[in-house]
């Protein structure tokens, strides 16, 4: 064989191993991600083997079920040319070859996670759970049970937690609370508190979007006395005073709303434990903003409510669209409160432009109501003109099925 063609035939190799081992990675058989796909069996095994490639329109619904970006489904899809150096590059997000078939769990976490930052859960959802059922579940309890059951309950709870998440962001509130519940349940089973802890935190926002302000208070609390004897984990308990801060917030209670905001800003530059569990997704400085912004929101304290939504807006990249755009919308609802309305269309439209692509029920409602609050000063021409193109992104956005079927309409947009 001729240098160049077994140079070729290698590439094909490469292709077609990472290819299949990102498939098999998120427990998907040739079957199931074919049926995912609308596409034959056969026409999956064509594009392991480097036969044939996916068609342009095919390629969104493959990164999605294969939870990568686009640019790194071309990155598996690409055949380099045999007269370049032979390199194969694999993203971040993708686990690398080991010596063994078992999933990697972790590296299918940070993968979802990773592309539900950029689309958003609706996208996602039906994956993470079907990783759950058909790859973690067996290993739970079928027959082939893991060695390793606290860290494989721990997996399981940090996934489930994921799913919560994912079902809140597709509008679906009661499958979100039987997941975050479930998720406490394995942390518990697990050992691992403060995944327990984290799950709580998340228990809590959800209290704080159903407006249930004690309750939210509550878990915050919990969540809180969970780690108190054991190892410290400074993003979880930052997290955790944030939630708590919240409450008081909408309970028109500002001392305690600021100590306990103080509380979370101090302890999140705090010295971790000796280990952290890897199942907690990271709380930063920008996301206690994000939570900073709703308290003195909340307060009715404008200018700090500003002030702390401009710092996530700096602080979060162009690919975290979805956390951006949460951060964006906050400061068009201080700066219509402000009655800076040119301002806040600005920033609305770069919050539309920038959500696109993302399927997220909860960016959608808030456009809506963003709408509604803007609807009030359509006799000032920008205004008139950006409802104009918001009514026709919402109507394409519902049209592609990104809101839940089970959520009612909270557009704000009904009477325009």
């Amino acid at each position: 064989m001729e240098r160049n063609q077994l140079a070729t035939v290698r590439e094909v190799i490469v292709k077609r191993t990472r290819l299949a081992q990102r498939r098999r990675t998120l427990g998907f058989s040739q079957e199931r991600l074919a049926e995912q796909l609308g596409v034959d069996r056969t026409t999956v095994i064509r594009w392991e083997r480097g036969e044939t490639e996916p068609q342009p329109w095919q390629r969104p619904n493959l990164a999605t079920a294969l939870a990568v970006s686009l640019g790194e489904l071309n990155t598996l899809l690409t055949t380099r040319s045999p007269d370049s150096p032979r390199q194969v590059v694999v993203p971040l997000a993708m686990p690398l070859a080991g010596t063994s078939d078992a999933p990697d769990d972790l590296a299918a976490m940070q993968s979802f996670r990773m592309a539900d930052r950029q689309v958003g859960g609706g996208h996602l959802y039906a994956t993470v759970t079907g990783y759950l059922q058909h790859t973690v579940a067996p290993r739970l309890f079928g027959i082939n049970m893991s060695a390793d059951n606290d860290g494989l309950f721990a997996a399981a709870a940090g996934l489930t937690e994921m799913a919560g998440w994912m079902a809140h962001d597709a509008g679906r509130d009661d499958a979100a609370e039987q997941h975050f519940h479930r998720a406490l349940g394995l942390s518990s089973a697990g050992k691992d508190a403060q995944l327990g802890a984290h799950v709580l935190a998340s228990l809590s926002h959800l209290s704080h979007y159903r407006r249930q302000p004690e309750q939210a208070v509550h878990f915050a609390q919990r969540g809180r006395q969970s780690l108190a004897t054991g190892q410290p984990h400074p993003g979880v308990q930052s997290r955790l005073f944030a939630m708590e801060a919240r409450g008081h917030a909408v309970l028109r209670q500002p001392e305690e709303c600021t100590k306990q905001l103080l509380l979370a800003e101090r302890t999140l530059d705090g010295k971790p434990g000796e280990t952290s569990s890897p199942w907690v997704s990271h709380f930063d400085h920008a996301a206690l903003a994000a939570e900073e912004a709703r308290c003195f929101r909340d307060l009715g304290q404008l200018d700090s409510a500003k002030r702390y939504a401009e710092q996530v807006v700096a602080l979060r990249p162009a690919d975290r669209p979805r956390s951006r755009a949460f951060a964006q919308l906050m400061l068009v609802s201080v700066l219509i409160a402000q009655g800076k309305i040119d301002e806040a269309c600005i920033v609305a439209r770069e919050a539309l432009d920038a959500t696109r692509s993302v399927s997220s029920f909860l960016v959608l409602q808030q456009l809506g109501k963003m709408g509604g609050a803007l609807s009030g000063h359509r006799r000032n021409p920008e205004v008139a003109v950006f409802l104009g193109l918001l009514q026709e992104e919402l109507a394409h956005r519902r049209s592609l099925q990104w809101v839940s079927s089970s959520q009612p309409s909270t557009d704000g947009l009904a009477e325009l």
